[in-house]
């Protein structure tokens, strides 16, 4: 993801998926993904200014055997209220599974 996401966006050389905030699955012979992005520590300062809004919104993919995975979406920011079912590209089933991309914290 983090390679289709690069391509669309080169401005964010250094970045990686958060943690445990990383969604997958196949619909058909369509996979999907989806997950939000963090800077790396060799960010520059433009970057990491970039990311304040950019790493808050979830990101979307989409790939099958003949394309490699491509970037298709972003929830925005503030995300919709419900999660990734407002974003159209990604199938209903998925976002179901997916819980409509919450993640929950871990447990204190």
């Amino acid at each position: 993801m983090t390679a289709a996401y690069q391509r669309s966006f080169p401005r964010f050389a250094h970045i990686r998926p958060v943690p445990r905030q990383f969604f997958h699955g196949q619909c058909g012979g369509v996979r999907y993904a989806a997950t939000r992005f963090e800077s790396t520590p060799r960010a520059t300062y433009e970057q990491l200014v970039s990311m304040q809004d950019e790493g808050s919104a979830t990101k979307y993919f989409r790939s099958t055997s003949a394309t490699g995975w491509s970037y298709i979406a972003s929830d925005g920011f503030p995300g919709g209220p419900h999660g990734c079912a407002d974003v159209p590209q990604i199938p209903e089933a998925l976002t179901v599974a997916w819980g409509n991309c919450s993640v929950v914290g871990p447990k204190s």
